[in-house]
């Protein structure tokens, strides 16, 4: 049963509210809910969308992280979570507080050992993102962030239909055959009429460490190019370093500069929803 009032969606959902298809826990109260999404796999997703929340988590925001990449789960140990689980009453299920009070549900909190394959058909892992909409106790949020798996399929139409979306943050980087396949998942999340806040462009240069230069190893006015066709807008561009690869293992970016260039990424996106939503008002 739909309940629009605890729906982050409401009043600017173009869905019929009569036969709304979307689920809400009225113990939940999540004000705004942002998908991060890749058209394929290895460009940083989850890495991402951990760096989302805890710079979110860290401007004073109530932060949850969703993690509906089910067999591919790798949150939990991008925020640093190892050896807690998550418990479960009759009525919910209770998410993971990392130290950064970011609250965490993802298939490796349910697990033994987070090393066993999840051998499910697409049916059951859809059912499990749904559940973690539905039962988990998110209590109040400011930012839900989502991170999808990559592509097109089950899950990522399943989060899209069962979850009311504010917009979708899309991870690339700048290569041309990269940037064919986001624009897949770009066409498909405008059919599904959800907003794209914007694009982060991950891998985006090196820095030389002995004078600074950006050295772009794709070609960036294809780049550029591909962003005004598609009419997307650049939330920033991250570059390729160690501090951003290396997350699982210090829990955080030990480098201030790139800390600097993602707390402009996250700005944009706060501003980019704002604009949005004032503009639909």
């Amino acid at each position: 049963m739909s309940n629009c009032n605890s729906c982050p969606s409401n009043g600017s959902c173009s869905k019929d509210k009569s036969s709304c298809a979307v689920e809400n826990n009225t113990m939940n109260n999540i004000k705004n809910v942002i998908g991060v999404m890749s058209g394929k796999g290895g460009v940083g997703k989850s890495t991402i969308s951990a760096l989302i929340a805890k710079n979110l988590s860290k401007k004073g925001y109530k932060v949850g992280v969703l993690d509906a990449d089910i067999t591919g789960p790798s949150i939990p140990r991008l925020l640093g979570i190892k050896n807690e689980k998550a418990k479960t009453s009759e009525q919910f299920i209770f998410p993971v507080e990392t130290k950064d009070r970011i609250k965490v549900m993802s298939l490796n909190l349910l697990i033994e050992n987070e090393n066993e394959p999840v051998i499910w058909r697409g049916a059951m892992i859809s059912n499990a993102v749904k559940q973690f909409w539905t039962d988990v106790l998110w209590e109040e949020l400011d930012y839900l962030i989502i991170d999808m798996p990559p592509g097109t399929g089950d899950v990522p139409l399943t989060v899209m239909q069962s979850i009311p979306i504010n917009g979708i943050v899309m991870i690339s980087v700048p290569q041309d055959m990269v940037s064919m396949i986001v624009s897949k998942a770009v066409n498909m999340v405008r059919k599904m009429d959800i907003d794209i806040i914007g694009v982060v462009e991950n891998m985006s240069y090196i820095q030389c460490p002995d004078c600074n230069k950006k050295i772009k190893i794709f070609d960036g006015e294809k780049n550029i190019e591909f962003l005004d066709k598609m009419n997307l807008n650049l939330l920033g561009e991250l570059p390729m370093i160690s501090s951003i690869g290396n997350i699982s293992i210090n829990g955080s970016i030990t480098d201030k500069d790139t800390e600097k260039m993602f707390d402009s990424i996250v700005t944009n996106m706060i501003n980019s929803m704002k604009e949005k939503e004032s503009i639909m008002q």
